[in-house]
This record gives C-alpha cells, structure tokens and sequence, in this order.
C-alpha cells in the first residue's frame, strides 16, 4: 500500500506486556518499575480495571496491589504503557559526529565492522643507504618499519624489495634474506645469485621481491627488518631495499 507523506521513522511500535499466574491474593510482582498505577494497564478475565486508590488496582515499583483479591481461576494481564517497543531506522545522514561519544567507537568495533581481506593501514620504509657485508651469520641491512595492529585478529602483509651487488668473482654465489617480526623470523632463504658472465671481478646487480602474510596475533607496536648474509663469505653490498607493511582485517 502506497503512503501519502513522510513515512514515520518506526517501523514497528509495540508494548511489553506481562501475564501473570493467579491465586487467591492482592499482592503480585511487575516485571518493570513503574511510578504509580496510570503507567499500566490492568486486565482481569479480559476486563480492564479502574487504577487509583479506592478502586481496583494501585502499583509502584515492582509492586501491584489490587483492592480485590483475585480467584485462581482468574486471568490477570497488564500491558505496559511506558513501556513502548520501537524498531527505529534513523534517516539516511542524520547521524553526525558531534551524536558519537568520545572513545565510543573503538579500533577492536572498526575491525569486528570491516569485511575480511579489507586493507585497514599501511606503512612503508625506504633503505637506499649501501652496506657491506661478507659475513657467512646474517647481519642487519639497516631496514626497519614499525606497526601497530588495529585487532589482534589482523593480518600483516610485508612486501619486501632487495637489491644487491655481488663480487663476480663468486659465480653461483647466493645472498640469503631473513625478514623478522621484532625478533620472531617470519621468512629465511636463498634471495638473489650473482653470476659473473665470465668476467672476474664483475660486480653484479641482483634484486629480488618477496612477499610474507604474517599472522602476528598482536595489537601491539610491532617492527619489521630485513637482515642478509653470504653464502661463502665473498662481500655483498646492500644498495636499495624497501618494506610495505598492510594490516589486512581478518
């Protein structure tokens, strides 16, 4: 059926009402506090009756006293008139910032909120500072980002680029990556291999990308690395490298 105006922002309007299990007395307990009797409406076998003192019922609190008492056979319900039940949809826009308590929206309520695989923050460093190194036990690049999960429940992908330049004189020879989360190792393995094409003492240029979905269970400051180390002892240099870090809701 079509309606004429501005439909009425309740859906649905109802009140609670409450049946109550009848013996041979005057005294009987509400459900919901009321301030005197005109805030319910009482039935006896479908009958409503008069509130007030003097007349058939007077209420307060949870306390319903009636001037009559009723028989075990009686039916006895009351319907709550302060007590309406509303299913109420605001209007699209008319909620504003200024409505929202401070703090009452919550980073745990935006997670629980947002769709699993939603990106919710990203971060990235850049590391163009050259290093050396012709250790054989892993040493830091020198590239680090920090980041602090919106849910324990997040997700962290670290996109990592590394570049390096390899003696040619160490044909074959491969430069390892660890990635660490603070000081947990979330990859180690074989990054990039220089070959020198035949030329002693070449420096190679390798560059390698690799992607970790790290699980960190933490909302708490987190911080990713990059270390390296060589295969033989033969120096690498370390010439670019980044790390992008996206917390992806869970």
């Amino acid at each position: 059926m079509a309606y004429i105006g501005i439909q009425p922002a309740e859906s649905f309007t109802s009140f609670a009402t409450q049946e109550f299990s009848t013996s041979a007395t005057t005294s009987y307990t509400l459900d919901h506090a009321v301030a005197n009797e005109n805030e319910i409406a009482l039935f006896v076998n479908n009958v409503r009756q008069q509130p007030g003192s003097g007349k058939a019922y007077t209420a307060t609190g949870t306390a319903l006293t009636l001037s009559e008492a009723t028989a075990s056979t009686d039916t006895m319900y009351c319907v709550f008139l302060g007590r309406a039940l509303q299913t109420v949809t605001p209007a699209t826009n008319s909620i504003t910032s200024a409505m929202i308590s401070d703090d009452a929206v919550t980073a745990a309520k935006i997670a629980d909120a947002v769709p699993l695989g939603k990106i919710l923050q990203a971060v990235t460093v850049v590391n163009s500072t050259a290093s050396a190194s012709s250790s054989t036990s892993y040493a830091d690049v020198g590239t680090s980002v920090a980041i602090t999960p919106s849910a324990s429940t997040s997700k962290v992908l670290a996109l990592v680029t590394f570049t390096v330049e390899i003696a040619g004189s160490s044909q074959g020879q491969a430069v390892y990556l660890k990635i660490l989360r603070d000081s947990t190792s979330i990859y180690d393995n074989y990054a990039v291999r220089g070959y020198d094409q035949g030329s002693s003492g070449v420096q190679v240029l390798a560059a390698c990308g690799i992607s970790v979905l790290d699980s960190p269970s933490s909302s708490s400051q987190l911080t990713y690395k990059l270390q390296f180390k060589r295969e033989n002892g033969s120096e690498a240099r370390h010439k670019y490298s980044s790390i992008t870090l996206l917390e992806v809701g869970a």
